[in-house]
């Protein structure tokens, strides 16, 4: 037998599945839409909770047709919104993506700056100026310009990767309430819309448009939130069917501008100042969500040809109610299941325009949500809120600063979960800055609440213990955005002020409550099933990326979740 010629018939073969595998007939099945779905704040147990009286064709079908993540958690110690958004843009680490917080100081600027303004860009819409209607998500008022990109994302994004690779032919948008939960998602290459509680409008930036599409014009002309004028959020259900039917008025809930602790919720009338706050308050943001998507889909033509197309569709009810009311209350029960139907809507349209079949879904969280202190006590439970406002007045730090000499403020504030000192003062006095970040979180730790206080100078040099604490806020730090000493506060404490006014709850922590978070992905042919291993939101990057045959983001750290492609 002629060995050679033996070798080469089993090396065709090899060759032809090598071919086989990159051949049209493969490049065919590749989705014609990604839907990334991100719910704000919802918990890994949330869609779970309240499964009975879920529909057939929101929760329960991605729960039962789709992969399911059931030990999903972040490992960044700052759970905020923009960070946890980022990540599942880019599969990256906030110490990569940069994306520290809602929040940072800029000593460059020498003010504190909210992360997706550039005064390079303004709002798109005549006369709106910065949003600074009443609203509880007042990080944004942290803005010095109406301006919005992704300028300070310091890596690519999912959508970023798939417009290179098909030579910017793939259509990506970011659609939602918040503006840093559209802008983060949709990447330097998409377009994002949010809405205006300004205007009721949605909106968007000239980074994206010299001038609106029609379809949008046409959108807004319609004033779809207006018609909750006069209106109440009200219950599906009649309240005795509640878990938290029994729960409806207790005093830790918040009351916004006779929003209420009770059903029904009033919005008022569209002329009042609180009323296009309210709406995001209740499941009608959710609703006027998905109709400006559902426009967006229709009038931008995705899912129509071969070339994947991508949407991002993230819903903040969920967060905000959680806010107000806390995660366990009859506001947030009554949220999920509206939260339900609205997914089941999205879905059906989906099926209708695109196919099911044809759509390559993930659903998960930006992060998850604490329980309010005053439901804990009733279960046994300490927990309580802090006020670093108050922290530069305390004795401790008092007496620091007379030992360092210093009679000025020492701290030049606390953007969570960072304290920021004031360097000019301590250049002044010529003091080693190691130095005094070390006493100022040795002198913290003595505070009520705090459970670690982290200096920078020991994050740079990595002279800190290996634990999985440590480890979460080491991910979270970028030397050129994060503050001088970290703050990590004991489980089930938190800051409850938003520029005076006080919340039920606050996440941001990296206690388990604010790390867990779903990840299902469904559609396509991907096989029901329930994964128990535990994995992390920066895998979903990753996957989608291996999934459509293009390479990951700049700072991925994620790998791909394999179980997704037993059908591929």
């Amino acid at each position: 037998m002629d060995t050679k010629a033996h070798k080469h018939s089993f090396i065709i073969p090899i060759i032809t599945s090598v071919l086989f595998l990159a051949s049209p007939a493969v490049a065919m099945q590749q989705p014609k839409l990604v839907l990334q779905i991100t719910v704000d704040a919802l918990r890994g147990d949330l869609p779970t909770r309240y499964y009975d009286r879920l529909e057939e064709n929101g929760f329960r079908y991605l729960w039962e047709k789709g992969t399911v993540y059931v030990d999903a958690h972040y490992d960044h110690a700052n759970t905020e919104t923009i960070v946890g958004h980022t990540i599942l843009a880019t599969g990256a680490q906030p110490s990569v993506h940069g994306m520290i917080g809602n929040i940072w100081y800029d000593r460059t600027k020498g003010r504190t700056v909210y992360n997706i303004e550039d005064d390079n860009f303004t709002l798109l819409t005549p006369g709106a100026g910065v949003d600074q209607s009443a609203e509880i998500d007042s990080t944004q008022k942290a803005a010095k310009s109406d301006g919005r990109s992704p300028a300070a994302i310091m890596v690519s994004t999912l959508g970023d990767e798939l417009a290179i690779h098909t030579a910017g032919r793939s259509k990506i948008f970011g659609v939602s309430v918040k503006d840093r939960g559209a802008v983060s998602m949709a990447g330097h290459a998409g377009k994002a819309f949010w809405f205006s509680k300004a205007s009721g409008e949605f909106v968007t930036s000239n980074y994206y448009y010299q001038q609106y599409p029609d379809w949008v014009d046409q959108w807004n002309a319609k004033k779809l939130a207006f018609s909750y004028s006069g209106k109440s959020w009200n219950l599906l259900y009649t309240q005795e069917e509640y878990l938290f039917g029994e729960a409806d008025d207790r005093p830790w809930e918040t009351d916004i501008a006779g929003f209420g602790r009770i059903f029904p919720h009033p919005y008022g009338t569209a002329d009042g100042k609180y009323f296009t706050t309210l709406l995001t308050l209740s499941p009608a943001g959710d609703q006027l969500t998905l109709d400006f998507a559902k426009a967006l889909i229709i009038n931008e033509q995705l899912g129509k040809d071969d070339i994947p197309d991508y949407l991002s569709v993230s819903f903040s009810s969920t967060d905000y109610v959680g806010h107000i009311f806390g995660p366990s209350s009859l506001e947030s029960e009554d949220n999920i299941l509206q939260l339900d139907r609205t997914l089941a809507d999205l879905l059906t349209f989906i099926d209708e325009k695109v196919g099911l079949e044809q759509t390559l879904i993930v659903l998960s969280a930006d992060h998850g949500t604490p329980e309010v202190p005053g439901y804990l006590k009733q279960m046994g439970l300490d927990g309580g809120f802090v006020d670093p406002k108050s922290w530069d007045k305390k004795p401790a730090l008092a007496s620091l600063k007379k030992q360092f000499g210093i009679g000025k403020e020492l701290i030049v504030g606390y953007n969570h979960p960072y304290i920021y000192l004031d360097h000019q003062v301590i250049e002044e006095h010529q003091l080693n800055l190691a130095q005094v970040e070390q006493s100022v979180a040795e002198q913290l730790l003595q505070f009520e609440g705090v459970a670690q206080a982290i200096s920078s100078s020991a994050l740079r040099e990595g002279n800190l213990p290996n634990t999985p604490v440590i480890q979460s806020i080491l991910n979270n730090f970028n030397p050129n955005r994060s503050g001088d000493v970290y703050i990590v506060f004991q489980p089930h404490w938190f800051i409850n002020d938003f520029d005076g006014l006080e919340v039920s709850s606050t996440h941001g922590s990296p206690w388990r409550y604010d790390t867990y978070v779903p990840i299902v992905f469904s559609g396509m042919q991907i096989p029901a099933q329930q994964i128990q291993r535990r994995v992390h939101p920066v895998d979903i990057a990753a996957t989608l990326a291996t999934y459509l045959g293009i390479k990951s983001p700049s700072g991925c750290a994620g790998k791909p979740l394999t179980e997704i492609f037993v059908n591929k």
